[in-house]
């Protein structure tokens, strides 16, 4: 009875795994990637406490001139080309951001290649840290 329901249903057992799969890999890709979130609190301590590279990976459409203060603005999309740009700062802690938060983290592989070790995403991006009310650099 099992076996003719699925011979059945098959596009329904085939949708019920696909949406389980796609609900679970937001979960699974955050285990395996070496970012951790941080919130703007987190992110305020140690910025306070020690001296991180704030990476600001923007698209230039997106990028009006505000930013984060003391942050290196570097294109999710010219991360790979000009990564090389980032030696210098391969001894401090990273948080890396871009509007919202959601790009940021892909960044993560061309990081650790890179050789940084500890990894931060700004949970929601550019837009939490402007909504908290924290400093932003004027145009």
């Amino acid at each position: 009875m099992t076996v003719a329901f699925l011979t059945k249903n098959w596009i329904l057992v085939l949708t019920f795994v696909v949406s389980g799969a796609m609900l679970l890999w937001p979960l699974v890709s955050r285990r395996l990637s070496g970012a951790r979130d941080i919130n703007t609190l987190g992110a305020t301590q140690l910025i306070n406490a020690g001296n991180p590279l704030l990476l600001d990976l923007r698209e230039p459409k997106e990028f009006d001139g505000r930013t984060l203060p003391n942050a290196v603005h570097l294109p999710l999309s010219q991360l790979g080309s000009r990564a090389s740009e980032l030696a210098q700062y391969v001894s401090r802690p990273v948080i890396a951001f871009c509007d919202r938060g959601q790009r940021s983290r892909g960044a993560t592989s061309t990081l650790e290649k890179q050789g940084f070790k500890e990894i931060y995403n700004l949970s929601g991006g550019f837009r939490a840290w402007r909504d908290a009310g924290l400093p932003v650099t004027k145009p």
